[in-house]
Order: structure tokens, then C-alpha cells, then sequence
């Protein structure tokens, strides 16, 4: 079903930044629901047999505010008050009430790049401690989890750390994880032809593959 995205999502993004206006938006509503909703629920649609083998706990539904990005901004408690968001993403995360503690898949689009991944965004910091505990009873299990993690990787470690050094006896390559606040693996492009492909999908989906182990090592924490 999922065919790629096209020219007009990027256009829509980029013009959806500079006008920011509810006029602007309501006229331009069909372009959104055909150039930019109905592609993400396609793409959501067609991964979700794959990632439900990741975990079969995740909400796949091809909704606004289930899967997918709400365009629309809450500025109540912000000092920008812009309307609409000029990006928009897809998360795959447990159906749960306490899925902000969980770790989570991601797929977002911008009017100038692209990025997919996974992240432990909203870890608490009871959450970062039963992380660094783990790390600290058995290492192996860590590094065997983050094996696919080196200088060929095309996933990028960020997020927030600490900035007075946490005490651990552990190799950089591990201090540089036990240090973090919280963190997010992403593999970003710029817009290129492949976004327009369905090629796409596949991927997405071999990199939420590779990411997997640590998935699985980051669900086992609980919450």
C-alpha cells in the first residue's frame, strides 16, 4: 500500500513553517490529508505485521495521537506560539497507560531531513537508575545488546547526560551510555529520492531490526 512520500509532503512542511495560519491551513487541508496523512497511516499500515514481531505490545493503530503526529501545536505552555508543527512523525510504542517510561520506535520527516530510530526519551530517573543497575550486574549482557552500535553504525547516540561524571569502573563505550540523562539512537538523511520510493519501508524496518536487541534489553527494566 505504501507507495513513498512526494515532493508535495516537503512543499507542504516547508510552506506549512512560513504561513502558520488556521486561514492558511484550512485551505490547504486536502494537500495535508493526501500528501502527508494518508502516506504516514499507509507506511504505519504496512509495518505493523513486522513490528508487532519486535513486540506484540504495541499499539499500531493508524490514528492522530496513536501513531501519528498531531500537526496541530499546544502553545498553552509554550513561548512559541506557531500553530502547526512543521514536521511530523510516526512512534510504534506500548499500548499502555505507562508508555512514556518505555522505550519507543520513531520515524519523522522534516522540510529538510528525515530520521528513524528508537529512544528512551522520557526515562524518569528511577528509570536511568534500574538502566545503570543493570549495567553495573552484568556489562556483557549490555554490550551484547548495543553489539550492532560502532564506527560503521548509521545511528547516532543523543541525548542528555550528566554533567559532573556519574562513578563507574566501566569502559568509555559504556560510560558514554551509564552517563545519560536519557537517550535516542537516530539515523538521519536529507531529503533524497528514497524517501519517495517505497523502498523506504524496508529501511525503516531493517533499522528498527537491527535496533531490536536494545529494544528488548530496555523493555526488560519494567517500570
Amino acid at each position: 500500500m505504501f507507495k513513498g512520500f512526494a515532493p508535495e509532503t516537503i512543499d507542504f512542511l516547508r510552506d506549512v513553517k512560513a504561513r502558520n495560519s488556521k486561514a492558511w491551513f484550512e485551505k490547504h487541508r486536502p494537500i495535508y490529508q493526501k500528501y502527508v496523512l494518508q502516506p504516514f497511516q499507509e507506511l504505519v499500515m504496512d509495518m505493523s505485521e513486522a513490528v508487532l514481531t519486535i513486540d506484540p505490545d504495541f499499539d499500531t493503530r493508524p490514528f492522530i495521537n496513536r501513531t501519528i503526529s498531531r500537526i496541530f501545536r499546544d502553545t498553552r505552555f509554550s513561548k512559541d506560539k506557531s500553530l502547526f508543527r512543521d514536521r511530523v512523525w510516526l512512534t510504534f510504542k506500548p499500548y499502555s497507560k505507562e508508555w512514556k517510561e518505555a522505550p519507543a520506535y520513531f520515524f519523522e520527516i522534516t522540510p529538510v531531513f528525515y530520521r528513524y530510530g528508537m529512544g528512551y526519551y522520557s526515562a524518569s530517573r528511577a528509570g536511568m537508575d534500574r538502566f545503570r543497575g543493570k549495567i553495573d550486574a552484568t556489562p556483557a549482557d549490555f554490550l551484547k545488546a548495543v553489539a550492532f552500535y560502532d564506527s560503521d553504525s548509521p545511528f547516532r547516540l543523543e541525548g542528555k547526560s550528566y554533567k559532573r561524571p556519574l562513578k563507574s569502573e566501566h569502559p568509555p563505550r559504556i560510560q558514554d551510555w551509564y552517563q545519560r540523562r536519557n537517550f535516542y539512537l537516530t539515523c538521519e538523511r536529507p531529503i533524497d529520492d528514497a524517501l519517495f520510493s517505497p523502498q523506504l519501508e524496508e529501511e525503516i524496518l531493517a533499522g528498527f531490526f537491527t535496533l531490536a536487541p536494545l529494544y528488548q534489553y530496555l523493555k526488560s527494566l519494567g517500570t
